[in-house]
């Protein structure tokens, strides 16, 4: 197979077709996060926008004036929904963190350019209602997984002033990127993504968060360790892209594929999660009070 053949960049980034259980993996997802929804204090499906895709799911904690992280899922800007990654919420909850799951539209339906200003959106509720929750606005930190990875890098270069004047000028204070793709050319030649996706080399500049300029906040980028090549040189591409200073964590974690790497997100011992908690600054655990 040809390196730089269409059946090569569909291989190196098709996970679904890559993790052989990937099927199972999901549905797993989809099933612990409906117990979570059940047994776990939240608001579901609160409006941040007017369309019926910008809703988003608060999961509160006992701890007041609590860190905010924000998770944003995954699917290649074209599949999944913030109800299969409840899961992720459960230990952080616990420990002392408000979550927050938006939802946003999904290609082909709208264009990719649509779904990051929606999120903009997301994150500006945040800000505005998070205090009503029990969250701390001004400790709000990103998540996120594959498309979400990408998401949140992006919109750590957000300029908010410029959304509006009441928004500060550094609403993000971290961001966890895992298994996330920040130069979105090579996705133009996998023919799985592009018939959805539509992308042209204007929007591959315009969306690609390495061809930016370097944010402040910091940016930990990780990745499984039994991913493809394409993904594991993505995880690597950030940091060439913003430096050390900004990316100061730069990791493959080992045993991880590109969807169970999520479960060490949720798991309190792994080293994802203590990356998570590092940028929430949390310090203790509420099982030990």
């Amino acid at each position: 197979m040809s390196r730089q053949s269409p059946a090569w960049f569909d291989q190196q980034y098709n996970n679904r077709a890559r993790v052989a259980d990937s099927v199972e993996i999901l549905d797993r997802w989809a099933k612990a996060s409906k117990l979570v929804r059940e047994q776990a204090p939240c608001l579901l499906d609160l409006a941040y926008g007017e369309a019926p895709t910008e809703r988003l799911d608060v999961f509160t904690t006992h701890v007041p004036n609590a860190p905010v992280m924000v998770f944003l899922h995954g699917g290649y800007w074209r599949a999944l929904d913030k109800s299969d990654c409840s899961f992720v919420a459960s230990s952080f909850v616990d420990e002392g963190a408000m979550v927050v799951i938006p939802n946003y539209s999904l290609c082909p339906h709208v264009s990719m350019e649509r779904i990051p200003l929606q999120l903009v959106q997301a994150l500006a509720w945040v800000w505005r209602h998070a205090a009503e929750h029990g969250g701390d606005p001004s400790r709000v930190v990103l998540v996120g997984h594959s498309a979400g990875g990408h998401l949140a890098t992006m919109l750590n270069c957000c300029d908010w002033k410029s959304v509006a004047p009441d928004l500060p000028h550094h609403l993000v204070k971290g961001v966890l990127s895992i298994s996330g793709v920040h130069d979105l050319s090579p996705l133009r030649q996998a023919p799985f993504l592009q018939q959805d996706l539509k992308l042209d080399a204007d929007a591959v500049r315009r969306l690609s968060p390495a061809l930016f300029p370097a944010p402040e906040a910091p940016v930990y980028a990780i990745v499984g360790a039994q991913e493809s090549d394409e993904f594991k040189r993505q995880n690597r591409l950030i940091r060439q892209a913003w430096g050390r200073r900004v990316v100061p964590i730069c990791e493959e974690i080992p045993g991880c594929n590109h969807f169970d790497i999520l479960h060490e997100l949720a798991d309190p011992q792994s080293r994802c999660h203590q990356l998570a908690r590092r940028l929430l600054e949390l310090r203790w655990y509420s099982a030990l009070l």
